[in-house]
C-alpha cells in the first residue's frame, strides 16, 4: 500500500486503464485559488484508509477546472472542489462537493460496492438517460422562434425579480458581482432612463465598494461573499471577473459621474497592471490566491508579509477580457499606459495562443487545449476593441479568420454554437457537445460587431441564428441570462456606427477617435479607415475620401450625419442619442 494517491491526468489512456481494471474513475476537480480544494487534498485524501480505498478500487484523476473548463462543465457541480464518480467509459454517475474524512470513506465504500454489484444496471440507466436526452437546446428556430424586442423587457424583469433591494446584487445567499447583469442594466438606464435598472446598478456597485469585497489597499474585488451583505468575502481574486467588474465601474462612472466609481475602477486597473501582469511576457496571470490574513491587513502590515501566490497560467478568454477592459480604462481614466499594456497582452495571445488555425485555452510555457468557443468569442471581441481604440483595421483580419473557423466547426445544425470541437476519440460525457447560452451570447455579440466593421453581413446573420436558438428557453436562466439580453438588445437597438475616414495615425484622426470613444453610448462601434492602408474596407463602405479626416455617423446601416471636429463629433453623438431616447 502506498502512502499517497497517485493522481492521473484525465485523458483517453486513463479511461482505458479504468476499463482494463474494471474500476470506476474518481475525479476531483479543483481550482488553483481554492483553499477548500487544498484542504480536501491535504486532509480527506491524505487519510491512510482513504488512500488505500482509492488506490485499490478506483482510478484517481485530478483536474484543474480552470485549465479544463470543458471537463468541469460536464462533470462539475458548479463549485469547487467537486468529487465526481465516473464509469470507465467516462459517463458521470454522481458528483458532490467537499467531504470530510469519514463521509469520504463511507462514500468510497458505497461506490465501490455499487460498482461491484450493480455496474450493469448503472450502465443501462445511464445509456437510457442519454438516449432520451438528446440536444436539450435543439430548438428549430422557425418563424415562431424569431427574436422579439419584448425579450429585452423580459430579461430586465427577470433581473429585477431577483434583485436584493436591501444589499444590492442578486439572491439572498452568497453574493457574486454578476457584472453582466450590471452591464445590461446600464444599457437600459442610458436608453430609456429605467429607474429599476438604475437601482440595480447604483445599489449593487455602492454596496460592493463599501464592503470588504473591495481590496482598498491593492485594488480589485474578491470573487464572492458568503453572505448577502457582501461582508464575508472569499479572498481570491480572479482576472476574468475583475476585468468585467472594471468595465462595469468605468461605464457606471460615465453614466452617473460618481467619482467613487472612478476610484474603484482605477484600483482594479492598477491591480491588473501591477500584480497580474508578467513584465517579461506582458500577459496577465489567471488568479491570485486567497489569504484572509493578508488581505485584511493594512498597507503597512502587508508590506511585512509575503503576498498571496499568483497562478501565472495565461488564459486566452481572461486575457481577452482584460485587454478589452484596459482599452476602456485608458479612454475613461485618460491613462494611455493601459492601452499600451492591453496591446502588448493581445500580441502575446496572438503569438502564443493562436496559430492561424486554432485558438488555445491556456499557456504555461506552451499552448494547450484548442477549440473552446469561449476563447474564440472573447478573442474576437478583444481584437474588435483593439481595432476601435488604435484605428488599426488590420486587427480585424485574425478576428474574421477566427470567426470563419468557429462557424465552420462549432455551428450546430439547429442553430447556435457548440462549446468544443467535434472529436471521434472522446468518450462518455466528453463526447457530447453542449451549447451554452452565455458563450453563444458572447459569440453573437462579437459577430454582430464584426459584421459591421468588416462589412460582411454573413457574420450578422450567423449571430441572429445563434440567438434564435435560445428563444424557447432563455427565461429559465433568470438573471444569469443578462448577457443574452444584451446581445438581443444590440439587434433591436442598432449600434451607433462611427466611421472615421482619414490617415490612421495622424493627430487629427486620433483626436476624432478619442472623441468618438469618450462618452458612454449603449451600443457603439468606432472604425478608422485609412485610404492608403484600408482600400478594401473603404471600398465596401462606399464612403468618400476628403482632403482632411471626416467622421460619418450612422445608426445601424442608416447614415445620419458627418462631423469634422472633435466638438462636432461629441455634439452629433449627443443629438443622435437624445433623439433615440425620446423615440424609445
Amino acid at each position: 500500500m502506498t502512502d499517497s494517491i497517485q493522481w492521473l491526468h484525465f485523458e483517453a489512456a486513463t479511461l482505458r486503464r479504468a476499463a482494463d481494471a474494471d474500476r470506476p474513475v474518481l475525479m476531483v476537480l479543483v481550482a488553483p485559488w481554492c483553499q477548500h480544494c487544498r484542504d480536501l487534498l491535504q486532509s480527506s485524501f491524505a487519510d491512510p484508509q482513504v488512500v488505500h480505498l482509492v488506490n485499490e478500487h478506483f482510478v484517481p484523476v485530478l483536474v484543474d477546472a480552470e485549465r479544463r473548463p470543458d471537463v468541469n462543465q460536464r462533470y462539475g457541480t458548479g463549485a469547487w472542489p467537486t468529487i465526481a464518480w465516473l464509469t470507465p467509459e467516462g459517463e458521470l454517475i454522481a458528483h458532490e462537493g467537499h467531504l470530510g474524512i469519514e463521509p469520504l470513506r463511507q462514500r468510497l465504500e458505497r461506490v465501490r460496492a455499487a460498482w461491484r454489484d450493480e455496474k450493469d444496471s448503472i450502465r443501462t440507466g445511464l445509456k437510457a438517460l442519454w438516449s432520451h436526452h438528446g440536444d436539450r437546446q435543439g430548438v428549430d428556430a422557425g418563424p415562431r422562434h424569431r427574436l422579439r424586442q419584448e425579450m429585452v423587457d423580459e430579461v430586465a424583469d427577470a433581473i429585477y425579480e431577483k434583485f436584493d433591494h436591501r444589499h444590492g446584487g442578486f439572491g439572498t445567499g452568497s453574493k457574486f458581482p454578476h457584472p453582466e447583469a450590471i452591464d445590461f442594466a446600464l444599457v437600459q438606464v442610458s436608453k430609456r432612463r429605467d429607474d429599476r435598472m438604475r437601482e440595480i446598478v447604483t445599489k449593487t456597485l455602492d454596496a460592493m465598494m463599501g464592503s470588504p469585497m473591495q481590496d482598498i489597499v491593492e485594488g480589485g474585488f474578491f470573487r464572492f461573499s458568503r453572505t448577502a451583505d457582501w461582508h464575508s468575502p472569499n479572498h481570491e481574486k480572479i482576472l476574468d471577473q475583475n476585468a468585467l467588474v472594471l468595465r462595469a465601474y468605468l461605464e457606471a462612472y460615465q453614466v452617473f459621474g460618481n467619482e467613487a466609481y472612478r476610484r474603484a475602477a482605477r484600483g482594479i486597473a492598477q491591480w491588473i497592471s501591477e500584480r497580474m501582469r508578467d513584465p517579461e511576457t506582458g500577459a496577465f496571470a489567471g488568479s491570485q490566491d486567497a489569504d484572509a490574513d493578508y488581505f485584511s491587513a493594512s498597507r503597512e502590515q502587508r508590506e511585512l508579509r509575503k503576498p498571496p501566490s499568483v497562478d501565472r497560467t495565461v488564459y486566452c478568454h481572461a486575457n481577452a477580457l482584460a485587454v478589452s477592459a484596459l482599452f476602456k480604462a485608458a479612454a475613461v481614466l485618460d491613462e494611455p499606459r493601459y492601452k499600451a499594456e492591453g496591446l502588448t497582452a493581445l500580441r502575446f495571445v496572438l503569438e502564443n495562443l493562436y496559430d492561424g488555425r486554432d485558438v488555445f485555452h491556456y499557456w504555461d510555457g506552451t499552448y494547450h487545449l484548442p477549440g473552446l468557443l469561449v476563447d474564440q468569442a472573447h478573442l474576437i471581441r478583444a481584437l474588435i476593441d483593439a481595432s476601435q481604440n488604435t484605428g488599426d483595421a488590420d486587427l480585424l483580419l485574425p478576428a474574421e479568420a477566427i470567426a470563419e473557423r468557429a462557424i465552420a466547426r462549432h455551428k450546430a445544425p439547429n442553430g447556435g454554437f457548440y462549446d468544443i470541437l467535434p472529436s471521434t476519440s472522446q468518450k462518455g460525457s466528453m463526447s457530447r457537445r453542449n451549447r451554452s447560452i452565455l458563450d453563444n451570447a458572447t459569440m453573437a455579440e462579437s459577430l454582430v460587431r464584426l459584421g459591421y466593421l468588416s462589412r460582411r453581413p454573413e457574420f450578422y446573420d450567423e449571430a441572429i441564428r445563434a440567438l434564435e436558438a435560445f428563444t424557447g428557453d432563455f427565461k429559465e436562466y433568470g438573471y444569469y441570462v443578462a448577457g443574452y439580453g444584451r446581445a438581443v438588445d444590440l439587434i433591436f437597438y442598432e449600434p451607433l456606427f462611427v466611421t472615421i475616414v482619414g490617415e490612421r495615425d495622424s493627430a487629427v484622426t486620433a483626436g476624432l477617435r478619442r472623441a468618438a470613444l469618450s462618452p458612454y453610448v449603449p451600443s457603439r462601434i468606432v472604425q478608422t479607415l485609412d485610404p492608403r492602408l484600408d482600400p478594401i474596407l473603404l471600398g465596401r463602405s462606399g464612403l468618400a475620401v476628403e482632403n482632411e479626416p471626416v467622421v460619418h455617423l450612422s445608426v445601424g446601416k442608416t447614415h445620419v450625419t458627418v462631423a469634422r471636429s472633435e466638438a462636432e463629433v461629441l455634439a452629433a453623438i449627443e443629438q443622435i442619442e437624445r433623439q433615440r431616447r425620446s423615440a424609445n
